[in-house]
């Protein structure tokens, strides 16, 4: 009997150990936080306002850009050394009321002018369609512009010369070319733009005198195309 008991004392002590470690368990998980899809959907909101803060950065041109380049905005036999352009990446308030980023290829001398001009149209709300390398458009100008695309560097010379543009030199940027095109007579690029070269149709997106992208640039030394004998009313360059 004695032995019995002892074994039936064991066994309860034992049961009364596991019962008390669950409770203890229990309470702990029971206090550990929770990850509930509230949660989780607001650590995917702080990400996306993170994400969404507006950014305005220069590199050196990353090596999958130079590929990129290569064979359409720049030559092959790379005429411009990459080492005097520089990368831009810039937010910008798209037409459709949206912040967005663009890539741009610049000349290093005015890569900080142009950070700040696209803060300036950015804080100003100032519309701009798209922001993408002419690579996108293996660097046709023409399908570019009929896009609305906002592009700087794309290596060419001035027509009938030998001399290198400042587009070439990625000293030029062109803001949304459809509103903004060059008139030459009765001659309009882009065509899909020619309602614009009525000035005075003053619709978003055109560029001014006087207005937001106007005095941005114009203020750090920038001409516009827009005074020309033929007026360039996308261009602007330093």
């Amino acid at each position: 009997m004695t032995r019995l008991k002892k074994i039936t004392s064991i066994t309860l002590s034992v049961v009364l150990i596991y019962f008390v470690y669950n409770i203890i368990l229990n309470n702990f998980n029971k206090n550990e936080p929770e990850v509930s899809k509230n949660d989780t959907k607001f650590e995917n909101q702080a990400n996306e306002t993170k994400t969404s803060e507006p950014i305005f950065i220069s590199s050196p041109i990353p090596e999958e850009i130079k590929n990129k380049m290569l064979g359409n905005s720049m030559p092959y036999n790379e005429p411009i050394s990459f080492d005097s352009l520089e990368y831009l990446k810039v937010t910008y308030f798209g037409f459709d009321k949206k912040s967005h980023v663009g890539e741009l290829v610049v000349d290093k001398n005015v890569s900080s002018d142009l950070l700040e001009i696209f803060r300036e149209l950015y804080e100003n709300k100032y519309p701009i369609e798209k922001i993408k390398l002419i690579d996108e458009y293996n660097a046709v100008d023409e399908d570019s512009m009929a896009d609305n695309n906002s592009s700087a560097f794309c290596y060419r010379t001035i027509a009938g010369t030998n001399k290198i543009s400042n587009h070439g030199k990625g000293r030029a940027v062109d803001i949304n070319p459809l509103q903004n095109p060059h008139v030459v007579g009765n001659t309009v690029n882009p065509t899909e733009g020619s309602i614009y070269a009525n000035r005075n149709l003053n619709e978003s997106g055109m560029v001014i005198e006087g207005d937001a992208c106007y005095n941005a640039f114009i203020k750090r030394g920038w001409s516009w195309g827009g005074h020309w004998k033929n007026p360039d009313y996308q261009h602007f360059e330093k």
